[in-house]
């Protein structure tokens, strides 16, 4: 098949065509591959099939699974698992992209990335960071909160419209940062020292809206972990969804489901305080 180009220097392909060639190279050539890697950005749409990506720590194929294939799966595909699988490797035309048709999927281990988790867990909790004892409860009404994530997320949109509704009058400051990627965890740590330097932050909200174990990742990197522990002023950790847990959250004097329900948490609404003073009068 290469001896086709080879010897067409000079021809003008469709796309389609060179598409196609390309796919019939990658099936013909290498066809059925066996690999190891990690699970990332895992999704089941409507349709039943599987999409996912198989990843190192230098590089990434993207994979799918069909539904009539998953029949035979051990196991719950997510994030940060560490699967061997056996595949087709193909082309899909519409995008060009190369991907790997999987035919068997096997779990290999938890993962880079969660033994990582586990092992600095472990190793913090040993220290004692995430001693209950050192929990400190939230101040009542606070004035003034502090709140780290993006400045252009759905988080902090929801957090302000959680926090306004509650009690118009309150005083937000937001110290943005990246919430993903290479560099955010030490954006993070510097943004929280920067609120307890302020001096009349009475409580800060950390966190970010929901994404995959990588996207959530610099949550639960050390320095974060360090800046939470040293922060003067009680931190609530609202990191992903309900069912997403960081080490931020351990470490937290709160850790609240979502970042709406931490808005929730730290104020409480202001109508229900009226209310209470109407009752005492």
């Amino acid at each position: 098949m290469p001896g086709l180009l080879q010897h067409a220097p000079d021809r003008i392909f469709r796309v389609t065509e060179l598409t196609r060639l390309i796919r019939q190279v990658l099936e013909d050539e290498i066809g059925e591959v066996r690999l190891e890697g990690e699970l990332s950005n895992v999704r089941r749409p409507g349709s039943g099939h599987l999409y996912f990506t198989i990843k190192d720590a230098n590089a990434q194929i993207s994979a799918v699974m069909f539904r009539g294939q998953q029949r035979g799966l051990r196991c719950e595909l997510k994030d940060g698992l560490l699967v061997r699988v056996q595949g087709l490797l193909s082309v899909y035309e519409k995008s060009g992209q190369y991907q790997l048709i999987i035919k068997r999927l096997e779990p290999g281990g938890q993962g880079a990335l969660r033994e990582a988790f586990e092992a600095l867990k472990a190793r913090l909790e040993r220290e004692g960071l995430f001693d209950p004892r050192r929990k400190r409860p939230l101040p009542r009404l606070p004035r003034h909160i502090g709140i780290v994530t993006s400045p252009t997320g759905a988080a902090i949109c929801d957090m302000i419209n959680v926090l306004t509704r509650r009690f118009p009058n309150l005083h937000i400051v937001l110290a943005p940062t990246r919430v993903q990627g290479e560099g955010a965890a030490a954006e993070i740590a510097a943004a929280m020292d920067s609120l307890n330097r302020l001096g009349n932050i009475e409580v800060i909200i950390i966190g970010r809206g929901g994404g995959s174990l990588e996207d959530l990742w610099c949550f639960n990197e050390e320095i974060v972990a360090r800046a939470i522990a040293r922060s003067a002023v009680p931190v609530v950790s609202a990191v992903g969804h309900e069912t997403d847990f960081t080490i931020s959250d351990f470490v937290a004097d709160l850790r609240a489901p979502t970042p709406s329900a931490a808005a929730e948490l730290v104020v409480a609404a202001k109508a229900e305080i009226a209310a209470r003073i109407d009752q005492f009068r």
